[in-house]
């Protein structure tokens, strides 16, 4: 007796499934932002149009409004990108333990490594003026929870004895200019590292504030790194920074 004939395979669904749809969206919305990220801190927000975005990615300029509405809102996710990696770290060392110079510390490094990044640049690089009122107000707030966890730090090791007696206010102001300041002058294909970068500032915005039972653990930390370009002769202009942005 002949077997009944198999049925035939199914056809597969041409719609992805709704988790991997909205993947795939997720990730294209960060290309977008990636690209334009890129471009911003290249040439200027006001000197980059939407066609060079859409250049850059090989797609057409419409198909930017599948994601976003405008380049005003590309800028904010872009400031949004990098805010988010900030409150990461907040959250990271405030959930941990340590003393307060500790915590001063660990913040300094991470901070430091966030302004070699093209979405921590963008929090020091772009003008808030940009912004609508609305997301300047919300990205005016992100800064304050910034200064506040850096005196919120050096408080705390006043208080446990790991700092020495000082103004937690101009001293978080010094940190966070020496650190912001990265975002401006530092260069991917530059000399030295994210990571040496952070280890270098790291030393140098925490030893004076140390007490002098807590100075010698810093001292631990190299303190001159070694140059990733020290093999070959350089020529022309002397760069200082190293890494991707």
């Amino acid at each position: 007796m002949d077997s009944a004939p198999s049925s035939p395979p199914s056809s597969p669904s041409p719609w992805l499934p709704f988790e991997s749809r909205r993947r795939a969206r997720d990730e294209k919305r960060e290309a977008v932002l990636r690209a334009a990220v890129q471009l911003f801190l290249e040439q200027g927000y006001h000197r980059v149009t939407l066609n060079e975005v859409a250049e850059r990615l090989n797609i057409t300029k419409p198909a930017l409004y599948n994601y976003f509405r405008g380049k005003d809102e590309i800028l904010f996710e872009c400031w949004s990108m990098g805010a988010e990696l900030v409150d990461s770290v907040i959250t990271e060392i405030n959930a941990g333990g340590g003393s307060g110079l500790a915590k001063l510390r660990k913040l300094v490094h991470a901070y430091a490594g966030l302004m070699a990044t093209d979405f921590g640049a963008s929090l020091v690089r772009f003008d808030l003026r940009d912004l609508t009122e609305r997301n300047a107000a919300v990205a005016r707030a992100a800064k304050k929870r910034m200064d506040a966890t850096f005196r919120r730090c050096i408080a705390a090791g006043m208080t446990d004895g790991s700092i020495k007696p000082c103004d937690p206010k101009l001293a978080a102001f010094a940190i966070a200019g020496a650190l912001n300041w990265i975002g401006h002058w530092y260069q991917r294909d530059g000399e030295l590292s994210p990571t040496e970068i952070a280890d270098e500032f790291t030393v140098r915005l925490t030893e004076g504030l140390a007490t002098a039972g807590r100075q010698q653990m810093t001292r631990k930390t190299p303190r001159a790194p070694q140059r990733r370009n020290s093999g070959r002769a350089t020529t022309g202009k002397k760069r200082t920074g190293g890494g991707t942005r």
